[in-house]
């Protein structure tokens, strides 16, 4: 979780008192954050040629990104202890009602093709509030933003460009402007060469350095405003002379970009002449005609049950006492008028972290007091722990597999795209596997999709070992599924692979028999097998199988009947040469894989 340090003085004024360390913390702990360090009594440094003044280091929930800047901890606080009432955001025009614009070019959909903005008018910055303004960018970069690979933030002061701007992608040779806080111009390629070493931007500059276009935002004159998500231009820096702040901001991902645009604009809009307005600005798709107006500050809307939140809490509260506890932690709530079970919840644009009913609850046990809640064993919620069917099947096929004379092994869930595919004799169609999309490495290019290629890598690194060597993994492999909302599915597998100076096949075949059995799965060998079977569970059998993956005539698919349905769960059989050759293994190798979800 991130640690926030804000000035100790500042911050027990904003609040309207002086606090003990002790009471502090308390009071930390009652908002549901912690109080890391006070460092009134510690060495402080020198900065400036004068001592860092007392600092309170607080420890913030990772999801609470209103709380990353002073402005933020000090409002939550004030409305936790009644002393503010809820700031009312308001998106106001300009005088003359014409909203500055982003026109987005088309190209920048070959690089990082989503933008956002806002303006603050007439703001007031002293050099804390200013140190503040940019942390906040800071922190929301490497959380949030993910390094500011997903999203990036720009800040200009607006009274040294003029609108309307334009979001455009262009080869590096044709972008050139002086980078914030430098006197030289550089083209984009010159400016990489210059930051390549330097120990705070260098580590972003690999976001679009290989690519053949870099991203710019640029003003009516044509003046370079930024370089996303590397640096600004110098022409445009804020300083604590500012009054008018353009905030543009780039994006990968659609959603974050408009959570940073709110989270900015409602921490600092409290610095504005009239608190809490902001100035929206018009965002133009030139490639598609498509228009909208940003940032969205309006609370979200959604409704929680009663009786929900006063069971998770054990309590008995009215819908007025619920909302006048909401009211504590920054929503605004009523009574529905739907049901007297329901209260209307209205989300601020602060708290995006807020997605089910479930996360209201807890802010109505901070509200009441983690301290007041009452203390008594949850009778009607209570559960007793027991395994989920899956994993009961697994552990079943693990012990027979073990007792068996087998030692299970734990390969890792990654591997590379040749070890899935190509070094077992398969054709990928593209609709199989799940590819990570910035692997580290090439060992780690896909999800397995059979548990094949971890069993053989644990032979080849051990093949050192006497013979035969028998091992197996009871674990799951990763399917696309376009049909389900995640687009993917996990399959529990059972895989075993005989390694040894002989095929070892009907040591495989022999342990397939005892899985099935403990499955409670008879084997037949044609209707008269059936019949004779009929008090089994299910029922299997095995057909000849012609798979490069396995020698020819030397591998059989396992079928099984349950509730007269008919599944191919698996195959076993004898590897091919060209496969024992990838793996870099001189004996033969006989593996078994199936399917066990299907006995559920």
């Amino acid at each position: 979780m991130p640690t926030i340090s804000v000035d100790k003085e500042a911050l027990f004024k904003a609040l309207g008192r002086d606090y003990t360390t002790e009471e502090f913390d308390e009071l930390c702990f009652e908002f549901g954050i912690e109080l890391d360090e006070d460092t009134t009594n510690s060495d402080r440094p020198i900065v400036n040629g004068k001592q860092e003044p007392p600092q309170l280091k607080i420890e913030i929930p990772a999801n609470r990104y209103d709380l990353l800047c002073f402005e933020g901890i000090a409002l939550m606080l004030n409305i936790f202890l009644g002393r503010q009432p809820l700031p009312n955001y308001k998106l106001v025009e300009p005088a003359n009602g014409e909203l500055q614009t982003i026109i987005v070019k088309e190209d920048t959909m070959k690089i990082r093709p989503l933008v956002s903005g806002a303006i603050l008018r007439n703001i007031k910055f002293d050099q804390a509030r200013y140190e503040s303004f940019i942390a906040l960018q800071d922190k929301l970069h490497q959380n949030l933003a993910r390094q500011r690979t997903l999203v990036s933030i720009g800040t200009h002061d607006l009274d040294t460009i003029q609108g309307p701007f334009t979001y455009e992608a262009l080869p590096p040779k044709d972008i050139k402007f002086v980078p914030l806080n430098q006197t030289k111009e550089m083209n984009g390629e010159e400016l990489m060469a210059f930051y390549e070493k330097d120990k705070h931007l260098g580590k972003y500059l690999h976001i679009i350095r290989d690519s053949p276009v870099y991203p710019v935002i640029y003003d009516s004159k044509r003046t370079v405003c930024s370089l996303p998500p590397i640096i600004n231009g110098d022409h445009s820096k804020i300083t604590l002379d500012t009054k008018n702040v353009f905030i543009e901001i780039t994006a990968l991902d659609k959603t974050k970009v408009e959570i940073v645009n709110r989270i900015i604009v409602s921490m600092f809009s409290q610095y504005t002449s009239e608190p809490f307005t902001i100035e929206p600005v018009k965002v133009i798709s030139d490639h598609n005609n498509e228009t909208r107006v940003v940032p969205d500050i309006a609370p979200r809307t959604t409704q929680a049950e009663v009786s929900y939140l006063n069971q998770c809490c054990g309590l008995e509260l009215s819908p007025e006492e619920i909302c006048t506890l909401l009211k504590k932690m920054a929503y605004d709530a009523k009574p529905s008028t739907a049901s007297k079970d329901l209260i209307d919840v209205f989300i601020p644009p602060t708290r995006a972290d807020v997605l089910h009913q479930a996360d209201i609850m807890e802010d109505v046990a901070i509200a009441y007091g983690f301290n007041n809640l009452p203390r008594s064993f949850p009778s009607k919620s209570g559960t007793i722990a027991q395994p989920l069917p899956i994993n009961k099947l697994t552990d079943i096929v693990r012990m027979e597999a073990a007792m068996a004379g087998w030692s299970e092994v734990l390969p890792l869930i990654l591997c590379s795209h040749d070890e899935n595919f190509a070094w077992l004799n398969r054709k990928d169609d593209g609709n199989t596997a799940v590819k990570l999309a910035n692997p580290k490495t090439t060992e780690f290019q896909v999800v397995r999709t059979s548990l094949l290629p971890g069993l053989l890598k644990t032979i080849r690194e051990n093949k050192h070992h006497a013979v035969p060597m028998k091992v197996f993994e009871v674990s799951d492999v990763a399917f696309k599924d376009l049909s389900l909302e995640r687009k993917s599915r996990n399959e529990r597998h059972f895989a075993a692979a005989w390694y040894g100076k002989t095929s070892g096949f009907e040591v495989v075949h022999g342990l397939l028999d005892r899985v099935m059995a403990m499955l409670k799965s008879a084997f037949i060998t044609g209707e008269e097998g059936l019949e004779n079977s009929a008090m089994a569970d299910s029922q299997y059998w095995i057909e000849e199988l012609d798979e490069p993956t396995y020698f020819p005539g030397h591998a059989a698919s396992v079928h099984v009947r349950i509730a007269g349905k008919d599944h191919v769960i698996g195959a076993f059989g004898i590897l091919h040469p060209t496969v024992l050759e990838n793996y870099e293994l001189k004996y033969p190798v006989s593996t078994l894989e199936i399917n066990v979800e299907a006995f559920l």
